[in-house]
This record gives C-alpha cells, sequence and structure tokens, in this order.
C-alpha cells in the first residue's frame, strides 16, 4: 500500500506537468467568454468565440499571458494528486482481493469502485482548478484576481456557498469517474494482456507508454458528455450570476443553443492530452514499481491473488 501510494505520487505529478497545459486549453473553448484552454475551449460563448480551436488557444494563452498562463490553477490537481491517488491504489487493489479472481470484469468493477470514492477529492480539487483557470484570462498579469490560490479559492467559496459549494458538480463527477475508472482499468487489462507485457520484454516501455495512453483515450471517450456538463456547472456562478439550476437544465439550455456538437466541445484537446499524460503516469509508475519490487525487494505491495507481471503494470489518473 506505501509503496503503491509513492509511485502513484510520483507518477500522477509527471502527468500533471505534462498535461495541465492541454487541460487549460480544453476549458478555455466550452462556454464563458474569458477563459484558458480545453477547459477554456468547453465554456466559451459560443456566439462571441474568443478561440477559433485548439491550436489558437495554445497561441493566444502563450502570446498574453506568457508560458505561465497555461499553467494557472495546477497548485489544485497537485495538492489532490497524493490523496486521490492514494484511494485509488487502495480501494482498487482491496476490490481485486475481495473479488479474488482476476478477470476483465472485477477489473472493471474494482476500478470503478476507486473512481467512485475518490470523487470526495476530485470534485472540489477540480472545482477550484476551474475556477482559477478562469481567472485573469487574457491578462498578461491580471490586475485585479478573485483568488490567490486554489485553497483561498475553496475556502471563499465555502464562505460563501457552504459544503454544498466546494461540491459543486460531485453528481456529475460521480458518473464521469465510476465508469471512467472502470473502462481505464478494463482497457488497461485488455491491452497489457494482449500485448504481453513482461517484466523482461525489450520493447516493455513502448508497450506501457501506448496501453496507458490508449487506455486514457477510451476512458475519456466512454464519459467526456458527462465532463463538458460538469465542467459548465462547475463554472457556473462567477460573477454572482448563475445560468443552470442542474444537470438537466444546463443539458437542455446546451442544446438548445449549440445542438448535439456541445457535447464534443473540447473533445480534440482532451483527446490530445488523454494520451501522453497517461502515457507519462504509467510508464513512471509501473518503473517505479519494477525498480522497487525487483531490486530493492519489495514484495508485499502485490495482491496475492494476482501474478507479478499482471499487477506491477497497473496505474490510474485519467
Amino acid at each position: 500500500m506505501a509503496l503503491d501510494f509513492a509511485a502513484g505520487c510520483i507518477g500522477g505529478a509527471a502527468g500533471v506537468l505534462v498535461g495541465h497545459p492541454f487541460d487549460t486549453v480544453k476549458m478555455r473553448v466550452r462556454d464563458l467568454q474569458p477563459l484558458h484552454g480545453w477547459v477554456r475551449l468547453q465554456v466559451q460563448n459560443i456566439d462571441k468565440p474568443l478561440y477559433r480551436g485548439t491550436y489558437h488557444c495554445f497561441q493566444s494563452i502563450i502570446h498574453q499571458e506568457s508560458i505561465f498562463g497555461l499553467y494557472k490553477g495546477i497548485g489544485s490537481p497537485m495538492m489532490g494528486l497524493t490523496f486521490i491517488n492514494a484511494i485509488v491504489f487502495g480501494v482498487q487493489g482491496n476490490a481485486m482481493r475481495m473479488l479474488s479472481k482476476d478477470t476483465p470484469l472485477n477489473q472493471f468493477l474494482a476500478g470503478a469502485a476507486a473512481g467512485a470514492i475518490q470523487c470526495i477529492i476530485c470534485c472540489p480539487m477540480e472545482l477550484a482548478k476551474t475556477r482559477m483557470q478562469m481567472q485573469g484570462t487574457g491578462e498578461k498579469k491580471s490586475s485585479r484576481k478573485m483568488y490567490k490560490n486554489s485553497l483561498d479559492c475553496l475556502v471563499r467559496i465555502y464562505k460563501k456557498e457552504g459544503i454544498r459549494g466546494i461540491n459543486r458538480g460531485m453528481l456529475t463527477t460521480i458518473i464521469r469517474e465510476t465508469p471512467g475508472f472502470g473502462v481505464y482499468f478494463l482497457s488497461y487489462d485488455v491491452l497489457t494482456r494482449s500485448l504481453g507485457c513482461e517484466a523482461d520484454d525489450l520493447y516493455i516501455i513502448p508497450k506501457l507508454l501506448f496501453a496507458g495512453g490508449m487506455s486514457g483515450i477510451a476512458s475519456w471517450l466512454s464519459t467526456y458528455p458527462v465532463d463538458v456538463i460538469k465542467s459548465r456547472l462547475q463554472a457556473d456562478g462567477v460573477g454572482g450570476v448563475n445560468k443552470y439550476n442542474g444537470i438537466m437544465d444546463c443539458m437542455h439550455q446546451s442544446w438548445q443553443r449549440e445542438g448535439w456538437r456541445f457535447f464534443t466541445r473540447g473533445l480534440t484537446s482532451t483527446l490530445l492530452r488523454a494520451f501522453p499524460v497517461n502515457a507519462t503516469t504509467f510508464a513512471t509508475v509501473t518503473l517505479f514499481l519494477m525498480y522497487m519490487r525487483n531490486d530493492g525487494g519489495v514484495k508485499d505491495c502485490e495482491p496475492e491473488h494476482q501474478p507479478v507481471q499482471q499487477t506491477q503494470l497497473q496505474t490510474t489518473s485519467l
């Protein structure tokens, strides 16, 4: 458990450093006017779009806000990584022990259980990240910042809206994360079995990168429409005005204004991010565990019912 915790932290940190700029771009092309990246792609105003696409969004952020603009809001995911990875690895490992058989179905069920439980940390963390990414859009030096950092963001939301405020988007997060982690572990299990990922394989690193990257893509494709709704609900209320009354109202308004395409806003950027992030996280965690287990002699982290070559390749972080 301690080894999984350490590996998850290291791999998750590597994944965040690689993927956060893409995540910023995703948000900026979705529903509100002044935003950053994927998050910005998902929340920008459809009537007056600030960005023409993923590349233009990257270009604009760097030009207007410098390279550091791509890393706004990174404090929140970095702070949450330790807890999230500990929960995911712990729950998934114990669930597999309880299920006793290492089958694709059990991998899905164990992953789904881990995904659901880690939402307790994931939801507030992503709320803070979204709000941080939204402030100071289009400015190299923000003249007025609503939040000093991710923690300050959550404190201010709590003072204004209470527990309900910092858990805004919790239901959609659970709906996204539960099947998402299930699909991730299932895809991972199928791919590593098919590729024959053995510890002594000369091509183990390319296989790990491919398996991790494709598992991340499969997971996002399975839950992306829910992620769009979640982002819009968490971004709602900034500036004191609420546009949506809930999940169904958000879907109804978005569908009326944008049609079915709103479900895919920012998808290109998300998939571009999913492969390198999950490939990096997967390879980092795996190589760390392989080194510790083979050279350091650590054996007690393996579930007793699973072969070493299967369990030592486990990782998470969508």
